[in-house]
């Protein structure tokens, strides 16, 4: 594991699935052949985003100064939104050793 600001974290990909999906508001309906749509439906513009952020934090090519965690100034700040934004929306966890 690479530990970033003093902790090890990882991307949570059940989350990102459910964060990007679009909840169906009516039950399926058979199509024209007989069969349900049973297709995923995704918010694009939560899927550009994020994919945008996790390529921001995947690519970060600043050394980050462990020793001075979040308050670091050296990482710049489309890293700092990213991995906050990501941190918030429980799509990036600090993983806990058991």
């Amino acid at each position: 594991m690479l530990t970033i600001f003093n902790e090890n974290y990882y991307l949570d990909l059940d989350r990102l699935e459910d964060y990007i999906n679009i909840e169906k508001t009516k039950p399926d309906t058979p199509s024209e052949d007989g069969e349900e749509d049973s297709m995923q439906h995704i918010s694009i513009v939560k899927y550009e985003v994020i994919k945008m952020m996790i390529e921001v934090i995947m690519t970060e090519s600043e050394e980050i100064d462990e020793v001075l965690g979040h308050k670091n100034s050296s990482v710049s700040i489309p890293f700092k939104l990213a991995f906050n934004t990501l941190l918030n929306q429980k799509i990036i966890n600090k993983y806990q050793l058991i």
